[in-house]
């Protein structure tokens, strides 16, 4: 039997709403990092000052854990699938999918959806691919200019939405849409914007139609700098996939405040709790709704930020306010409580990479390790060693004591 099913067996389904017991995932996006001689040879986790996580490490289990597979480097999806119990090379879900259904958008049978970004253009070079981070009250002004010129291409309609900065969503609707269409995003700058390619006869016509958003967007926009271009990936259909609920028996409640994260969590069955901006915010949406679900997903969005500016005192401070806070989320006793990260986003690198992501799990069977602190060095020592994320929420449930044993 598949190693999944055989967890999906042995949850004490019947158990799990009796006992009361509260299981927390805290994820800081793109936690982990590298050494490197720019920033004295110390990652921004052994950088930041963070006492309360230093209390919890010695009477925690650390180790690091691997997003999709060794050497791979994920997208956030994949990195969330692995932490929502899924084996991210089995189960696929769109970038823009995600974006859209975080937003609240509505997705249609045969809509496409896609992640768009804003972004500063030279001729066909892309120069800064997220426009300068503008503020998100400016990717509103430039997305109903952007509806209102473009409302529809041949016999497809556009329909937009902005998201925070400079994201925002973009559905297709119209007749012989397929998936399977390259993005137009170079995923890096001072590259040209790329010319999206069918992958499938059925995806010529999606081609064509975001090809001709493409040039029609970059005229709209051409005296807009920095807010002068557009790019697209993730173009994906709604996938069919179990919910959490379904294979592990838990009520489950996300707390995240970007759309991308809030569709993931929508697409395997939790429930979106509403929450302010900050993380106290969050964990204070902890707090409020802490009776009505079993798991809860907390996520926090600076840290992957500042890992991608390649600003690692930022990133260092940015986990030093998840610390600061940490005594809020610890107030609503949860039985079991891991924190770590969806991916590494090194600053040195300033993109996602495939480096092992730090864990810290902490409950009353967890088997402390005693190590000193929450970084990647201590980590490496730590008993859970190191393995692949969709392991995670297993273990989880092992330490709340909601796993049956295997066999006579």
């Amino acid at each position: 039997m598949d190693p999944q099913r055989i967890v999906e067996h042995l949850v004490k389904r019947n158990e799990i709403q009796e006992s009361g017991k509260k299981i927390v995932l805290l994820v800081m996006d793109g936690l982990g990092d590298i050494r490197h001689p720019d920033n004295n040879f110390r990652t921004p986790l052994e950088q930041a000052r963070c006492p309360n996580l230093d209390a919890l490490a010695p009477k925690s289990a650390l180790g690091r854990i691997i997003p999709v597979d060794y050497g791979i480097t994920p997208g956030s999806g994949p990195a969330h699938l692995g932490l929502f119990g899924y084996d991210p090379r089995e189960v696929e879900i769109g970038r823009g999918v995600l974006e859209v259904v975080g937003m609240g958008m509505e997705l249609r049978p045969g809509d496409l959806a896609a992640r768009a970004n804003f972004c500063t253009v030279r001729g066909r070079t892309v120069v800064d691919r997220r426009a300068g981070r503008p503020s998100t009250e400016a990717c509103a002004e430039k997305v109903k200019l952007l509806q209102e010129k473009i409302a529809k291409i041949d016999d497809v309609a556009l329909i937009m939405r902005p998201g925070m900065g400079h994201r925002f969503g973009v559905i297709f609707r119209g007749p012989g849409l397929a998936a399977g269409v390259t993005d137009t995003d170079p995923h890096e700058d001072n590259e040209p914007i790329h010319e999206p390619k069918a992958e499938t006869d059925a995806a010529r016509k999606t081609a064509d139609v975001v090809s001709k958003f493409q040039r029609k967007a970059l005229e709209v926009l051409a005296s807009s700098e920095p807010m002068n271009g557009v790019l697209l990936r993730g173009i994906s259909e709604p996938p069919h996939i179990a919910t959490v609920q379904e294979r592990f028996g838990l009520r489950c409640g996300a707390i995240a405040t970007y759309p991308m994260y809030r569709g993931l969590a929508s697409l395997v069955g939790m429930d979106l709790v509403e929450t302010g901006p900050s993380v106290e915010d969050e964990f204070q949406a902890f707090l409020s709704n802490r009776d009505n679900y079993d798991f809860f997903f907390i996520h926090a969005k600076p840290t992957d930020e500042a890992g991608e500016d390649g600003a690692a005192e930022r990133k260092a401070k940015a986990i030093e306010a998840v610390d600061q806070k940490l005594p809020m989320l610890l107030k609503g006793s949860p039985e079991v409580l891991a924190i770590t990260g969806d991916h590494s986003t090194p600053c040195p690198m300033k993109l996602h990479s495939w480096h092992p992501v730090p864990l810290l799990l902490h409950s009353p069977r967890c088997g402390a390790d005693g190590r000193p602190r929450f970084t990647e060095n201590e980590c490496n020592g730590g008993s859970l060693g190191i393995f692949h994320a969709m392991h995670l929420l297993p273990l989880m449930l092992a330490n709340a004591g909601l796993l049956d044993k295997y066999g006579a």
